[in-house]
């Protein structure tokens, strides 16, 4: 089953210097999943700051700059896995740097008939 580890953290919670030794560490995990075939995909995201949120009600569409939810916490990036059951999703997301720091929320992800496999 795939799952998909969302990454949360205050965006100055980590130096740049430890930001840059999670991902080191993130990628070397990232190629230990993958030599069991269980790595789908992961990316860290830039700061909310970057970030675009758009609504479309009533075929208008609005356009606002910064996150979609204001929290103390901010998506910092995400890995997608192929874990056995929960249990080994769990086992997985332990195993993150940024679990140290931050929270990791695992959510199955719903395959649907017709869409591309990356």
């Amino acid at each position: 089953m795939k799952y998909v580890l969302l990454i949360y953290l205050e965006e100055n919670a980590l130096s740049q210097t430890e930001r840059e030794e999670c991902y080191v560490k993130s990628a070397q995990l990232a190629q230990q999943l993958n030599s069991f075939g269980q790595y789908l995909a992961t990316a860290p995201l830039h700061p909310v700051a970057t970030a675009t949120s758009i609504r479309v009600r009533d075929g208008k569409r609005l356009v606002t700059d910064g996150p979609f939810a204001e929290t103390r916490e901010q998506l910092g990036g995400f890995f997608l896995i192929d874990a056995q059951d929960l249990d080994e999703a769990i086992a997985i997301a332990a195993r993150l740097p940024a679990v140290e720091v931050g929270t990791v929320e695992i959510r199955p992800v719903i395959e649907v008939a017709g869409l591309p496999e990356h």
